[in-house]
This record gives C-alpha cells, structure tokens and sequence, in this order.
C-alpha cells in the first residue's frame, strides 16, 4: 500500500509538470494512437471557451489551423484545414458539449476531446488529447504525421491568445 501511494505522489508530480509546460505524449498501440497535452492557463474558463468555440476567429490566434467552416456546437457539423496536411479537409461532428468544460469533435477514424479544469480563481488547465485508430489503422498509420508538435504549439497560441485577453478585461 505503502508503494501505491508513492506511485500516485509521484504520477500527479509528473503530471502537473507536464501539464505546467505544455509538453505533448504520445501513446502508441497496434490499432491506435493517442496524443494529449495539457497546459495551465492564466484566464477563465470561459474566456478559453469561447475561443475554443469560435470556429470564425480560430485560424486568427491558432498558427495550427489554416480555417474552420460551421458552427461549433453540440451535433454540428465542422470542416477543418491543418497545417499538418493542407490538402485535406477534416469532416468532424461535434459529439459532447459541456459549456466550458469539455467538448468533443470526431469523425470515423477518431476522437478529440477539449477538456477545461478550474485550477485556481481565474485559472484553467486546458488539456486536449486525440484518439486515431480501428481496426485498420495499422494499414496507415506510418501515413500519419506526428501530433505532439501541432498539439504542443495549439496549446501555447491558446495560452497567449487566452491570457492576451484576460489581461485586457481586468
């Protein structure tokens, strides 16, 4: 017993850190990858959500997104474009949504889920992870570029982009 919960202590520092400096991880799987990265942000929640659901202004604070068309909300429909593969357009549906709290946007080959934490008064920890896979992921997988990357960078603009407006409303 004793152990387990030197492994918890230990697991939640390593956590918090990662979450503090807004490192992505990748997890790697026969039928699947998962990538996740969280980071503290010096706003409120609703100051991140709002910027997480305004499909029109994401390409303006975003350097990972080249545009968003549709409205982001629950069981809408959004086409998005990446800098990861500009040629692609990426036909997503949005599945949850949990006024800032948690969103989710997926399509047939996976899932991203946006999640807002109340830290502290006036802060959040914002944490996104993406779940690609089936049954013939193997087939493609080597197809797919590497997320950590974009997720490390979309993190960071949302930080700026978030923290640039709370420190405007105060």
């Amino acid at each position: 017993m004793k152990n387990l919960s030197l492994l918890i202590v230990i697991f939640f520092i390593a956590t918090t850190a990662q979450a503090q400096n807004g490192k992505a991880t990748t997890i790697k799987g026969k039928k699947f990858r998962e990538t996740s990265v969280e980071i503290e942000i010096n706003a409120s929640d609703a100051i991140v959500w709002k910027l997480l659901t305004n499909a029109q202004d994401f390409p303006v604070w975003n350097s990972t997104v080249v545009s968003i068309e549709g409205n982001i909300a629950l069981n809408e429909k959004i086409k998005l474009k990446s800098t990861l593969d500009v040629k692609r357009t990426f036909k997503l549906k949005v599945t949850e949504f949990d006024l800032n709290k948690k969103m989710v946007w997926a399509d047939k080959g996976g899932r991203r889920v946006y999640t807002l934490t109340k830290v502290s008064d006036g802060t959040v920890l914002f944490s996104m992870t993406e779940r690609i896979g089936g049954f013939m992921f193997p087939l493609y997988a080597s197809k797919i570029p590497p997320f950590d990357q974009s997720f490390e960078q979309f993190a960071k603009d949302l930080k700026k982009e978030a923290e640039k407006i709370s420190k405007t409303k105060e």
